[in-house]
């Protein structure tokens, strides 16, 4: 049975408009919010502000940071916390919002709220640790100062430019530590899946003073790159595509803002030959390989099987992949839902067309739900591709779609070749019976990150260094790595007597005296 997927949004969510200074702003241009599970019913609008909104916008914030920086962790803790709070109460309505502009199934939704509320409280509590100041007096190298502090104080105005595959939880990766940090933050949330998040921060921001939070949605184009170059944000958190990132860093460099990027990874997992082949395994690479429909940044984008475990790991992966279920995120029945976007719907379309024309061996997979529309919506089936070489598009490329080619190797050296052939560096897993192993062959991956016998969402530890290397992006998130990213350090060091313990003095001595030495 299909369901009213555009309806399950709450009428008062269905437009993105702006909020600066506490208020709503009325914008003139909009464009619809397309719904994934069915072409003809969009699920929304959303605002497309101009550059003044955004003025505004990054005005209100630098108004506000002054007061916010001084109100201390504890007192902003507080606010926060109550804000945490009341989207608590509001969990239900915002993951249908999320399911249905995303396409994604309403529990992976609700997984997206649920994580962001809880990543605000885990700020709260961190940043306490990092407000104290580190004193280095008497250690080496601070020579004969009297005291040595160093503090961590907020940088300014943060810009926070999200993606839309989970647009609520990726923002706040960069919207909770830095309010936490006691920075004010301008969000410009994402085009293709603007409603969740600005629902979100509306609640949010009515909980915080006036200016310490505001929402600027429109393109990318405009807002975004103005959003980066704006000479009154002074630290920017970028997640998405790799293009869209390198202009957000040329945009930064304009006024030497700090710039934090987590771009795109065509993440490898390599499957050696001391690997157990067991449901276990294919379970966790399923769920690696075809959550959010193929559509996460350190999703598994291509797998490297020993050739001589090769042929049983398609015969259980296709096993386990046949039993997942596509269809509409409301349908509780699923694993999957559509792509999100009609241009990555396209794009898969393609690398399928390409794969057969390479002579591949193209296998769609899965159970087509009575829930999906497959004429109006963006489905793909999860699909396994065997029999292309190394070099083809699918294997070097993200595909960001629930395609998976599976290419076999012969040595450890092979694999570790091939797994850091491309420039993508986000995320990589090796399999392997023996942990031992594995580890000798994960330090020799080129990425931020590497797993062992998983690799999938949930995998990230919270306090560890997340993020890229190569073209998947610059800097790290998480834990204490976020909140450095929304601070600088400043040192502040004294001396009891420098005229005596420093050198450098003795020539100007001559400058002081009585008037007689003078004359």
């Amino acid at each position: 049975m299909r369901t009213k997927t555009a309806e399950r949004v709450p009428l008062q969510w269905r437009h993105a408009a702006p909020v600066v200074d506490g208020q709503s702003v009325a914008v003139a241009d909009s464009i619809p919010v397309a719904n994934p599970a069915d072409a003809a019913h969009p699920v929304g609008s959303t605002a497309l502000a101009d550059v003044d909104v955004l003025d505004r916008a990054v005005g209100a914030a630098s108004a506000a940071f002054a007061a916010w920086r001084d109100l201390g962790a504890v007192a902003r803790g507080t606010l926060i916390r109550e804000g945490a709070d009341a989207l608590e109460a509001h969990i239900d309505d915002i993951a249908a919002t999320i399911a249905a502009e995303v396409g994604k199934p309403l529990a992976d939704a609700r997984g997206d709220i649920g994580g962001s509320i809880a990543m605000l409280r885990s700020f709260v509590a961190l940043v306490t640790e990092l407000e104290q100041n580190e004193d280095r007096s008497g250690l080496p190298g601070t020579g004969q100062a009297s005291f040595v502090r160093i503090r961590h104080v907020p940088v300014g105005p943060v810009g926070v430019i999200g993606p839309w595959n989970t647009p609520v939880f990726l923002a706040f990766n960069g919207i909770a530590p830095a309010l936490a940090s006691g920075c004010t933050v301008v969000v410009k949330p994402p085009a293709e899946a603007p409603l969740g998040l600005t629902a979100t921060l509306r609640i949010l921001a009515a909980h915080l003073p006036p200016g310490v939070l505001n929402v600027v949605p429109g393109r990318g184009s405009v807002i975004g790159s103005a959003l980066a170059a704006h000479p009154g944000i002074r630290a920017v958190m970028f997640t998405g595509g790799t293009h869209a990132g390198r202009s957000v860093a040329v945009a930064g460099a304009s006024n030497v803002k700090k710039v934090a990027l987590e771009l795109g990874g065509n993440d490898a997992a390599i499957v050696l030959a001391d690997a157990r082949i067991d449901d276990d395994l294919v379970t966790e690479m399923a769920a690696g390989c075809f959550s959010v429909s193929g559509q996460v940044c350190f999703n598994i984008k291509r797998i490297y099987v020993h050739r001589s475990r090769h042929d049983e790991f398609i015969e259980k992966f296709s096993a386990a992949v046949s039993r997942i279920v596509v269809g509409d995120p409301f349908d509780p029945t699923v694993h999957t839902g559509p792509l999100t976007t009609r241009d990555g719907y396209e794009n898969a379309l393609r690398l399928l067309e390409a794969a057969r024309a390479a002579g591949a061996e193209v296998v769609p997979l899965g159970i087509r739900a009575a829930s999906a529309d497959w004429d109006s919506g963006t489905y793909i089936a999860p699909t396994l591709v065997t029999g292309l070489p190394h070099d083809h598009e699918l294997v070097l490329d993200e595909q960001f779609a629930p395609i998976i080619p599976v290419v076999p190797f012969d040595t450890d050296g092979e694999a570790i070749y091939e797994a850091n052939r491309t420039e993508f560096g986000l995320s990589s897993s090796v399999w392997s019976a023996d942990v031992t192993h594995a580890e000798d062959v994960a330090r020799r991956i080129e990425a931020g990150n590497t797993y062992i016998n998983v690799h999938r969402l949930g995998a990230s530890v919270p306090l560890a260094p997340f993020g890229g290397v190569k073209q998947s992006g610059s800097g790290r998130t998480h834990g204490l790595h976020s909140l450095h990213h929304c601070t600088e350090e400043h040192a502040i060091i004294a001396f009891d007597d420098p005229s005596t313990k420093l050198p450098g003095i003795a020539g100007w001595q001559s400058i002081v005296g009585n008037e007689e030495e003078r004359a």
